[in-house]
């Protein structure tokens, strides 16, 4: 065999070498992929919608991939199996609570099955197990509100440029206020006015300020009322006193009309006295006869003392008087 043979046989086994190198490299790549060379669990789950799922798309928990989509099938009209392969090794961590999601590697990837959720208080997931499903993200629901946002956006903008074309052109009251001049020196005339407001409302305060730190303080009336307890148990008794005296004289003012009332009255003495003219000629006939029956016994009287009967018992009087008299003085 020359020379040349010996290197064109080299060169073919160099090349059927690498090839089987290529080969065994894919298919151990690709074996590691579909998980063909570790042990799996059978995990079943059902969808309305599966939205693009194919087999051989991954399944991830927390964020890793844990196994692949091994069979899509109608189960009925609204339900769609699918069956996934969960490597062993990473189902202890993966419990029988969990539920599967349909989401996507990135905005468009491909795909995928997520699972989340599951508590420590359930065992975990094993053979034939048939876990639930809820709903993911909906990407044609997010592109289509993105769509309906932009048309927001879009109608906005015009809306926009139209008021900001009307400001320019001074229409409206946003619009004169950036073209008249006259409403703007009548807005800086009422922000002037509305400074000197707010001045005189910081005096104000201020004053009142002042008299809280007076009334804060040791001095004056209205400390002692708000602070002293005596001044104002002192007023409240003067309270309660000054209510007393204005019950008593409501009493009185009572009174005093009920006793005026019974004046006007003829069922009583002092009624008919006032009010019967009747009453008044007889009593003052009375009178009279009581001034003349007095005249008579005065006479009387001087008669008796003139009598020799009784001059000897006023004589014994007058001198009984003198000596008190004298013994007075």
């Amino acid at each position: 065999m020359g020379t040349s043979e010996r290197k064109r046989t080299l060169t073919v086994g160099l090349f059927v070498l690498v090839g089987l190198i290529i080969l065994v490299a894919g298919i151990l790549v690709l074996g590691t992929q579909q998980n063909k060379f570790s042990k799996n669990l059978v995990i079943t789950t059902f969808f309305k919608d599966v939205k693009g799922l194919k087999v051989g798309n991954n399944v991830w928990f927390s964020g890793v991939k844990v196994g692949i989509i091994k069979e899509i099938t109608f189960q009925s009209i609204d339900d769609v199996k699918v069956v996934m392969h969960i490597e062993e090794k990473s189902s202890e961590f993966i419990r029988e609570d969990v539920n599967a999601k349909l989401g996507s590697d990135g905005l468009i990837g491909n795909a995928i099955v997520s699972l989340v959720g599951g508590t420590d208080r359930v065992p975990p997931i094993k053979d034939g197990d048939v876990i639930k499903s809820v709903n993911g993200t909906d990407t044609e629901a997010m592109f289509a509100t993105l769509q309906a946002n932009n048309e927001n956006l879009v109608e906005i903008t015009k809306n926009f440029a139209i008021l900001s074309k009307q400001m320019v052109e001074g229409k409206g009251t946003v619009g004169a206020l950036l073209t008249d001049s006259t409403i703007a020196e009548s807005l800086k005339g009422s922000v002037g006015s509305l400074n000197k407001v707010m001045s005189d409302a910081n005096k104000a305060t201020a004053n009142l300020a002042a008299l809280m730190t007076k009334l804060n303080g040791n001095q004056g009336l209205i400390h002692d009322l708000t602070t002293d307890t005596e001044v104002f148990a002192s007023l409240r008794q003067s309270a309660a006193q000054l209510q007393g005296v204005t019950q008593t004289a409501t009493a009185l003012m009572s009174n005093l009309n009920e006793t005026s009332k019974r004046l006007n009255d003829k069922d009583n003495a002092v009624g008919v006295l006032l009010n019967d003219p009747a009453t008044a000629v007889e009593i003052k006939a009375i009178l009279n006869n009581l001034n003349a029956s007095t005249a008579k016994l005065d006479e009387n009287m001087k008669a008796l003392q003139s009598n020799f009967l009784f001059r000897g018992y006023f004589k014994k009087q007058l001198k009984e008087q003198e000596k008190a008299l004298k013994a007075v003085n």
